[in-house]
């Protein structure tokens, strides 16, 4: 019972200490950390209506000749595109038992303490979900499987992708079909044990007992993919997408464009760099940037590559700090000089293994509709009673998607 002259802690007092406890600035401090292409990443919350068309021009006009009438005979237009963007969701959830309410409610500071761990797991669950994303190719795979049939233990293809799983997650598999996860779930369970030094999975059963581990079915072949559950396919085109490692070819439609017409200047400069020096390979793919006109800034690589760069340059080696504009949180860069200028080198634990991406910051846009991510509070309440059970909930979602309106002037370095 509330001690006389106080207010208990009833749902209207915790949403309004939700209010001032969250805001937007915190939220944002809490999604950034620790995900720095997320935090660079140039960003537009205005997404409305049911798309976003994003305008590239690839070509100029070609009437032009030393001939007067072969020039005005020639039939040629400015080459345009336009890329139409759609947005996708994605959903977290944070749940405080009501007894827990209850127990704290003469003390607002003791129940913040506990919806803070809650909704900040929740905040930073989608905010990892985000940031993986902007890596990948929207298919929803964050790993693929290094065996094939039942097992008990997964190893996975690309160890470093361990980053990517969590206890309690769970997970689809699907059959690799051409490098793209497609049809019906192979199984589905629940992740039990992360090896991260080994880069392996244990499982079990979604739902009932945790304890022990169950095997999960992979597909005959070696690259099953891991899907955290109702991301097949859903998921926003990330770098992967944008620029994939092989040049699209006719009729694969890409937000409405089919790139086979010019694929560096609509899907992004591939360059393959696993045969040279690491310091090498990124020079020479700036300047294969350059010379289509692009002035990569940054380069994002994980770890593994950062390490191996920063051992390349010994004693020549640069530090710089790299600040975000729009939340008070910086990172560590290597600087390499390139045809236009310094790029600031940067690790990222979501960044694929064995790539590299050379970045053009300003011609690209992570656009949202509201904050991304943002507590769902359109009814003014940031808590919300759970319907069956003694609980209440608090919701997180993101609506949008990420653009690009000069593909041409990024690229993709293969590093081994």
């Amino acid at each position: 019972m509330a001690l006389f002259g106080e207010k208990a802690l009833d749902l209207d007092v915790v949403t309004q200490a939700l209010k001032e406890h969250y805001k937007p600035l915190t939220v944002k401090n809490m999604v950034y950390k620790d995900n720095p292409l997320l935090a660079l990443m140039p960003k537009y919350e205005k997404f409305g209506g049911s798309n976003m068309p994003i305008p590239v021009q690839y070509g100029i006009s070609n009437r032009r000749s030393a001939n007067f009438l072969n020039a005005q005979a020639t039939e040629s237009a400015t080459s345009l595109a336009r890329f139409v963007i759609e947005r996708v969701k994605d959903y977290s959830f944070a749940s405080i038992d009501g007894e827990t309410i209850k127990a704290t409610e003469s003390n607002a500071d003791a129940f913040l303490k506990y919806a803070t761990l809650e909704i900040d797991g929740a905040i930073h669950s989608l905010s990892r979900s985000l940031a993986v994303g902007m890596y990948r190719d929207g298919t929803g795979s964050i790993a693929q499987s290094n065996e094939t049939g039942s097992q008990a233990v997964v190893d996975l293809a690309n160890k470093d992708d361990i980053t990517n799983f969590e206890v309690g997650m769970v997970i689809e598999t699907y059959a690799d079909s051409s490098g793209v996860p497609t049809g019906s779930a192979l199984d589905t369970k629940r992740v039990f044990s992360v090896d991260r030094e080994n880069g392996q999975l244990t499982f079990c059963a979604v739902t009932g007992s945790v304890s022990g581990s169950v095997n999960i079915t992979l597909d005959s072949s070696a690259g099953t993919h891991l899907v955290p559950r109702g991301d097949l396919n859903a998921k926003m085109k990330g770098l992967d997408a944008w620029l994939p490692s092989t040049a699209p070819t006719a009729g694969d439609s890409f937000f409405g464009v089919d790139r086979s017409s010019d694929s560096s200047r609509l899907a992004g400069i591939r360059f393959d760099g696993s045969s040279m020096p690491i310091e090498e390979a990124l020079i020479s793919a700036a300047v294969r940037t350059a010379r289509e006109g692009g002035s990569p800034e940054y380069c994002f690589m994980n770890y593994d590559q950062y390490a191996n760069l920063e051992k390349a340059l010994g004693s020549k080696v640069v530090y710089d700090k790299v600040s975000s504009d729009d939340a008070d949180i910086g990172f560590q860069a290597l600087s390499i000089i390139g045809p236009k200028g310094s790029i600031k080198v940067i690790p990222d634990q979501n960044c694929e293994p064995n790539i590299a991406y050379l970045l053009q910051l300003d011609t690209w846009t992570l656009n949202s509709l509201g904050a991304a991510p943002h507590i769902l509070d359109l009814d003014g309440n940031r808590m919300l009673r759970e319907a069956n059970n003694d609980a209440y909930e608090v919701r997180v979602g993101f609506y949008g998607n990420l653009s690009c309106n000069a593909p041409g002037y990024n690229s993709r370095v293969a590093l081994a």
